[in-house]
């Protein structure tokens, strides 16, 4: 097959969604399978030849994020080039856009991964609202049924979607993890590279330091963990936005020299940085999938966690960490850590379990299920698409979908004054 993916977050972009296409497009890769990739433009990278970078504003409003630039033909002339079978789109606006045009006209199935709770990120656009946040659920939804599959990364968001009244099939796929890479780390290695006392316990958090994954929460928390603790340390992995004010939580509390913090990691790095750690913390509630909790489990490290979604679909309480009230207050999620680290058989017991729940998200499962979807979409418009696509066919459905990204845009503006049935379901 050909595939085409469509992401407005991708390498070297770090971050869920980035890592989540790429992981897949190298997969099926491997499969036989040729994918090309439209991605926004990021300066000073080398071209590469299966990746089309759009035109884009970077670093959106302070952002990690990127902003497509609308030069026409650049993806048409690509996409006429590439002939593909099938379209993944990974976002529902700027390039998902394009990816239903692209689908459309060329009359091939279009997938869309609903990766993001899109209304917890309206914070980096100006003029955040109730009513914004609102207009970001309608227009999510109506992207939803505007394509032929969604594939939900958790049973919480597939629940969520049905609320939403979204009519089209749902697929529950999670990102599929490489737990053959995590679950080689080297614990030792990391800890000289960063300094950490090999004796040291290590609390450890991975993932990006952005405001939608209420880190202020889980400084306060570990705060009260190392202050009880002399001998555990923190491990905080990851760049953003929100790194000066949890240093800032942790300073009253905790000597700076019991705080280490890498920066980014990758590869053998970013494996051996879960191997280091003793206990992973994670306060999100703004997660479709527990990725980062999956990875973490590969490496053998017992979880402490909010309930939420996506969460407590990896989480086992008293299996392989503990699951907390998503309400529950920061003095118990420390007393939480404290009691994993200070229990040896009990964190022996979760860290064997949560090997064995790492396995359920392997990368081999997940993707052999996509190809599926993939086949099964691409044979079912080749039964019903055997007449020659015209000049005249393309202008027609080209006006078509332009047409329902319209309303789509109209319902969504109207939906930040009216309240709509997908705006008023609740994720629990």
């Amino acid at each position: 097959m050909k595939i085409a993916m469509f992401t407005n977050t991708y390498l070297p972009h770090v971050g869920g969604v980035a890592r989540s296409v790429k992981s897949l497009e190298e997969a099926c890769r491997a499969r036989g399978h040729e994918v090309r990739v439209i991605a926004p433009q990021v300066d000073d990278l080398e071209s590469m030849p299966d990746v089309l970078r759009v035109p884009a504003i970077r670093n959106f409003n302070g952002s990690d994020f990127a902003v497509r630039l609308p030069i026409p033909m650049i993806v048409r002339d690509f996409m006429e080039e590439f002939q593909p079978d099938i379209i993944h789109s990974h976002h529902p606006f700027l390039l998902g856009d394009a990816a239903l045009r692209e689908a459309w006209k060329s009359r091939i199935p279009i997938v869309f991964t609903h990766h993001t709770l899109y209304e917890r990120y309206t914070h980096y656009v100006p003029l955040d609202s109730d009513g914004l946040k609102r207009a970001a659920i309608q227009l999510a939804t109506a992207y939803c049924n505007l394509c032929d599959l969604v594939i939900a990364p958790s049973e919480s968001i597939a629940h969520l979607l049905e609320d939403r009244q979204v009519t089209t099939p749902v697929e529950i796929i999670p990102t599929g993890i490489d737990t053959e890479s995590f679950g080689r780390g080297r614990n030792q290695r990391f800890r000289k590279r960063v300094g950490i006392p090999k004796s040291a316990v290590v609390i450890g958090h991975v993932g990006r330091l952005a405001e939608e994954k209420n880190l202020a929460y889980l400084a306060e928390a570990v705060a009260g963990c190392l202050e009880q603790s002399p001998e555990a340390v923190f491990l905080l992995v990851g760049e953003g936005e929100v790194l000066e004010g949890m240093l800032k939580t942790l300073a009253p509390f905790v000597d700076q020299g019991r705080i280490f913090h890498p920066g980014k990691q990758s590869g053998d790095d970013l494996a051996d940085a879960y191997a280091a750690i003793d206990c992973f913390a994670f306060s999100s509630q703004s997660e479709t999938q527990g990725m980062v909790l999956a990875e973490a489990m590969a490496a053998g490290t017992p979880v402490v966690a909010l309930d939420g979604p996506g969460v407590r679909e990896i989480m086992k309480d008293g299996e392989n960490g503990i699951l907390l009230d998503g309400d529950a207050p920061a003095e118990d999620f420390s007393q939480a850590l404290l009691w994993i680290v200070g229990e040896e058989e009990f964190s022996k017991s979760c860290a064997a379990k949560a090997r064995e729940t790492a396995m359920e998200y392997d990368t081999e499962p997940c993707v052999d299920k996509m190809l599926r979807n993939y086949e099964r979409l691409v044979s079912l418009y080749a039964n019903h698409g055997d007449e020659e696509r015209t000049q005249w066919d393309r202008m027609v459905s080209g006006i078509q979908i332009e047409w329902d990204l319209l309303v789509s845009k109209v319902t969504a503006a109207t939906a930040a004054v009216i309240e709509t049935p997908a705006t008023e379901a609740r994720l629990d």
